[in-house]
């Protein structure tokens, strides 16, 4: 897989992903930095009489990965996130390995942009799915500016 793909570089299906094993660290740290500090993540009774029975991670700390695969491999440095859907289906626990997914399902050519697939898995079961919409660099626009 190249380092970074240009919209010319960009076909239907085209896949990528990233695997992290969520740590109470991870937790921790996105509490700190969000502000969310809501006691299902944090607190270990409070979550206990909870429906999951324990602490679980923020969803959007696993929705999080997603933008690590947008962001360093497909489509990679230089994509522009221009909007996300997503549908939390599971929880995250402390010491699952969370796997994001995306696939290039559609190409919008006339503005350099593509739609993905996003999905994160945890032992192959979706716990968050959705769909993201990307702008792409572009090898031309690319090419005019290093000529400048």
């Amino acid at each position: 897989m190249p380092e970074s793909y240009c919209f010319e570089d960009l076909s239907v299906g085209l896949t990528a992903k990233f695997s992290k094993t969520i740590t109470e660290a991870d937790i921790v740290l996105f509490a700190a930095v969000t502000g969310d500090t809501n006691p299902m993540h944090l607190d270990a009774e409070y979550a206990a009489t909870s429906i999951f029975k324990e602490r679980i991670a923020h969803g959007m700390l696993a929705a999080g990965l997603i933008t690590k695969v947008l962001g360093t491999q497909l489509p990679g440095p230089g994509t522009i996130y221009m909007s996300q859907t997503l549908k939390f289906r599971a929880p995250v626990r402390i010491g699952e390995t969370v796997t994001a997914t995306v696939e290039v399902a559609a190409l919008h050519p006339e503005k350099h942009r593509a739609t993905l697939r996003t999905v994160c898995t945890v032992k192959g079961e979706p716990v968050l799915e959705g769909e993201a919409y990307v702008s792409v660099p572009s090898r031309a626009i690319q090419a005019a500016k290093a000529a400048e």
